[in-house]
């Protein structure tokens, strides 16, 4: 291990002058520090550009600075003044870059040629746009069926892309959508979508302002979301009750300090962003909603029996709930002795989180991966909506459920169409605009477009942004199956590792970031992105590409889609010269968006608005929907039990802070004290001993499932840390190889990267770091 690398207690707070250097360091290693200090200071600003990292929404109050740590990292790092261009990929063949790590090959810079990958040379050599175009084209063409290629979407594509994207593949003929939210937020989806009637949250920004409590669920706002952290902080100021479930504790959800606050930076003082913090089992998050429950249940009888005021809201019960006598009899029929063995609190701990619940008149519940990436992730959701609806903490001000998105548009990309299930009015309403017979059969989603590429049941997969190589499960198959393609596609910014991962014939296309102009040929356009809040925004980019080769996403998917189809069903190139053309067309067929272009001049732009959060439900019964499910009997896998296997620990896959989702800003994490190293797993110190281990031992990550197979991750370094024992933590992408393709969700296919069954064994070459994070 070199100096660089080393484990060290963290005892600061969040943000603060940890951010501020961290920043400082990514804008000065960006090479292009002149121009990026005017860049960030139009981040999420009228006429600016809206973040290329998450999908928080905006505060509507106006400031000069309105970006995060993170926020400035992603901007920089895309902003970046390094080159890959056609010497670049002269110099290194595919062999050779595969060897490099993924911070690596994404810190050398921004794509700038087409490039196509040459088998006998190994490597990539420059092409034309006419040429990559017309070669996508003839692979498609030649396709038996549309249902052999896969059309991969990242979060970060704007609204025109996607929308456009997905008019060129069902113009072709699939719903083979692979999409990131396939990996994130299906289960919330899904899980409001049967209660409520609408998969989004029913939320805005003010809402916060007005909560009486706010429950954060499985989510780490301090790395993922940080924006976050100054609302919650708010709240907790003018006397709200902040909540927390999370296994780890998070430095944001304990102690932030404000990076604009002047006074506080010099004083150096901090304040609490929590009021309560709970560290549920992993998996035990619907256990102790449920035990929440029935807490509630139990004092409003004791309410009737003693006529005080009641519990549950029975007047928003009556007029506005279907099903509320079958929940009440689950929960009924639910022990405590299960609840508790499951949740992993104290039956005293789920006592105090429901009285503060209680307390409350108006109460948000905010959640994200810690939530959807299990097995019984759809219950877990309803769960959650079932509180809510319990106290008719739904559809009114300072009250509702708050999925909290990832990728800066994910939410508007699926708003797009971009579904492998589509609902039916969508295709209706394509096929009368546009005079198409839209496919009606369910497409791939992510798991299942890695299957099909692995039978060869797929042949061309193209990819919109992203790095579906690194960020989907089980790594070696997903490797081979993108191998198996005839054809590879990568519409990118940056190189990654899923460039490396070619079909037998690969091309990288280079697109404009979101921090770029982008001009058309009528002049300057915007994009637009949807927040989590439904919130509808315009995009301006700043700087000059930085390669005069770039296109953009909706030009890189009009010139696909002429080559492909024609002028079928549009004249792409007429359209992509003017992007309100393309609004038009959304317009014309998405609900919500009607006058698209004349809204947008709103400032801060609008909202799709919401039918839940104005009490209306569109359900099979017109109202909001109580789910009944069982807690499940047991969560580690039933045939694993059965041969006797029983797990060390218990892991969950994480991000640290200097990364988002696969894009590695850097190799440190400064909260939890680990810095110039990736290896690591995170685990109680006694859990460390018990095993017969030491802190800064190197082991071996071995997962169990049923199929028998050895998915084994070498080398990580033990961290001993403040973690509930029995289980474990280690970064992603590096531990994906431990998540098997079959293990995900019930109805989701989400990978269930938040409950892996581990066993530690002795690694190869043994190593010791002598100190430990706290």
């Amino acid at each position: 291990m070199n100096e660089e690398e080393h484990i060290k207690s963290y005892n600061g707070p969040a943000a603060g002058w940890g951010a501020l250097k961290s920043v400082t360091k990514a804008w000065l290693g960006s090479e292009n520090a002149v121009k990026n200090i005017r860049m960030m200071l139009k981040t999420n600003q009228d006429s600016g550009f809206d973040c290329p990292g998450c999908a928080w929404g905006e505060s509507p109050e106006n400031g000069m600075v309105k970006f995060c740590e993170n926020g400035a990292k992603a901007v920089n790092w895309e902003a970046t003044g390094r080159s890959v261009d056609p010497d670049f990929f002269a110099r290194y063949s595919v062999s050779a870059l595969l060897e490099q790590s993924d911070y690596w090959l994404e810190y050398q810079g921004r794509l700038t040629h087409p490039m196509r990958y040459d088998a006998s040379t190994d490597h990539y050599v420059e092409i034309s746009w006419d040429e990559a175009f017309a070669l996508v084209a003839r692979h498609l063409n030649a396709l038996e069926s549309p249902d052999q290629a896969e059309f991969y979407t990242s979060g970060r594509a704007s609204n025109e892309a996607a929308y456009l994207y997905q008019l060129f593949v069902r113009s072709f003929g699939t719903n083979n959508f692979p999409d990131c939210s396939n990996m994130c937020h299906e289960a919330s989806g899904l899980g409001m979508g049967d209660t409520l009637g609408v998969g989004k949250g029913t939320v805005v920004f003010h809402d916060l302002e007005e909560a009486d409590a706010i429950f954060v669920i499985g989510q780490n706002p301090g790395t993922n979301h940080p924006r976050m952290l100054e609302p919650l902080r708010e709240a907790v100021e003018r006397g709200a009750q902040v909540v927390c479930f999370n296994p780890l504790k998070e430095r944001g959800l304990e102690r932030f300090q404000h990076p604009q606050h002047p006074f506080e930076m010099l004083s150096n003082g901090s304040e609490p962003t929590n009021t309560a913090y709970f560290r549920p089992a992993l998996g035990g998050d619907m256990a102790v909603l449920r035990g929440m429950a029935k807490f509630l249940l139990q004092w409003e009888r004791e309410a009737q029996a003693n006529g005080m005021p009641a519990v549950f809201d029975h007047a928003f019960l009556k007029a506005h709930t279907h099903g509320l006598e079958a929940y009440l009899a689950e929960v009924d029929a639910t022990s405590w002795e299960h609840i508790v063995e499951q949740s992993g609190l104290s039956l005293a701990e789920i006592e105090l989180a429901a009285r503060m619940y209680r307390k409350a008149e108006r109460v948000i519940m905010c959640w994200a991966m810690g939530v959807t990436q299990h097995r019984h992730s759809v219950p877990t959701v309803q769960e959650i909506v079932n509180l809510q609806l319990l106290r008719g903490n739904v559809g009114r001000p300072g009250a509702g459920l708050s999925p909290v998105r990832g990728h800066s548009n994910v939410q508007g990309d699926r708003t797009m169409g971009i579904d492998e299930k589509p609902p039916t009015w969508l295709l209706d309403n394509l096929e009368k605009r546009f005079a198409i017979d839209a496919p009606r059969g369910h497409g791939h989603n992510a798991v299942l477009a890695i299957q099909a590429m692995e039978e060869k049941r797929a042949k061309v997969f193209i990819a919109l942004g992203g790095n579906f190589a690194q960020a989907t499960p089980d790594t070696p198959r997903t490797h081979a199956a993108l191998r198996n393609c005839d054809l590879t596609v990568h519409i990118s910014t940056k190189l990654n590792r899923s460039h490396l991962v070619t079909g037998r014939d690969a091309l990288i296309l280079p697109c404009l970031g979101r921090t770029e102009i982008d001009i058309q040929a009528e002049g300057p356009q915007g994009i637009t992105v949807e927040d989590t809040f439904s919130m509808v925004h315009i995009s301006h980019g700043q700087l000059k590409p930085r390669s005069p080769l770039l296109r953009s996403e909706p030009a890189i998917i009009a010139g696909l889609a002429k080559a492909t189809l024609g002028d079928r069903p549009i004249d792409w190139e007429w359209t992509v010269a003017d992007y309100g053309r393309i609004r038009d067309l959304i317009a014309d067929t998405i609900p919500g968006f009607t006058d698209f272009n004349a809204r947008l001049n709103h400032p801060g732009g609008f909202h799709l608005g919401n039918a839940a959060a104005e009490r209306e439900w569109n359900t099979a019964s017109g109202k909001a929907q109580f789910s009944a499910s069982e807690l499940p009997a047991q969560l580690v896998n039933e045939a694993v039990l059965a041969r006797g296997d029983k797990p060390d620990l218990i892991l969950q896959t994480l991000r640290s802070h200097d990364q988002y989702n696969t894009t590695l800003y850097g190799l440190d994490d400064r909260y939890r004290g680990v810095f110039g190293l990736r290896e690591v797993v995170f685990a109680n110190e006694a859990d460390i001993r018990r095993l017969g281990f030491e802190p800064g031992e190197k082991v071996d990550l071995v997962s169990l499932w049923e199929d028998g197979l050895e998915r084994r991750v070498n080398g990580f370094t033990l961290v001993a840390y403040d973690i509930p024992e029995g289980q474990a933590a280690a970064y992603y992408p590096e531990t994906n190889p431990l998540v098997p393709l079959e293990s995900y969700g019930d109805r989701t296919f989400t990978p269930t990267s938040k409950f892996v069954a581990i066993k530690l064994a002795k690694a190869q070459a043994d190593g010791l770091i002598h100190t430990v994070a706290g």
